[in-house]
């Protein structure tokens, strides 16, 4: 773990984490709950920086049943995920709080929206360079590349289940409901990492909020 920057706090039976304990990534994501043979097993529940949470049901690594919920209180239902789609557009603070007036806009759940840089691209849990394809959290601290499948393929990750299924979990973060409710539906933690990398820019471009690098309004014709 000194290698990757992780941090454990439980016990270890044959060298190996076990019981119910605290599991801390890098970025700051933390893993409370039970482990066995190194791995989540049993209930446990992923807290992200964002507020976020996942409480799951844990299988050798793996989640086999799991709720995801933002960090003001909307669950993601994986079946019947319907929000801020053609039939109802509302952000889940317009529901929760109500509409404003209509010659006011709300661009975001967040409002007022954050300043995005000029070119970039606010993916929910950082702004997206499209020119450098990196992704810096709010605070401009690298958060990844396009696609978080590169971090599979880095040296370091102690438990090979351990890093796939953080980067679902990951990928369920970019669900980004502020203002992109839905993902490709491509991505599978089997693809390669340029093919996830591909993925991944393709739809912040497509779907998510832009920093305006160009004045927008009524162009004459010269």
């Amino acid at each position: 773990m000194e290698y990757t920057g992780s941090k454990f706090i439980g016990e270890y039976v044959d060298r190996r984490m076990e019981g119910n304990a605290e599991y801390i990534l890098p970025t700051e994501t933390r893993y409370v709950g039970e482990m066995k043979d190194g791995m989540f097993h049993g209930k446990g529940t992923l807290y992200f920086p964002s507020g976020s949470r996942y409480d799951a049901d844990w299988e050798k690594g793996l989640a086999v049943k799991g709720t995801y919920t933002f960090a003001d209180g909307l669950q993601y239902d994986v079946e019947h995920w319907h929000y801020c789609d053609s039939y109802d557009r509302r952000f889940y603070t317009e529901i929760c709080y109500g509409l404003r007036p209509s010659v006011i806009c709300q661009l975001t759940n967040m409002d007022p929206p954050r300043k995005i840089p000029k070119g970039c691209y606010d993916c929910g849990d950082g702004f997206y360079n499209p020119v450098t394809r990196i992704i810096r959290d709010y605070k401009s601290h690298f958060l990844r590349n396009a696609g978080s499948h590169a971090l599979a393929c880095s040296p370091g990750f102690e438990q090979n289940s351990l890093a796939e299924q953080w980067l679902l979990i990951l990928k369920m973060l970019i669900l980004c409901k502020d203002f992109c409710p839905g993902f490709p539906a491509s991505w599978q933690v089997t693809r390669s990492p340029r093919e996830g990398d591909d993925d991944e820019h393709a739809w912040i471009i497509r779907t998510c909020r832009k920093g305006e690098d160009k004045i927008v309004g009524h162009e004459p014709k010269l």
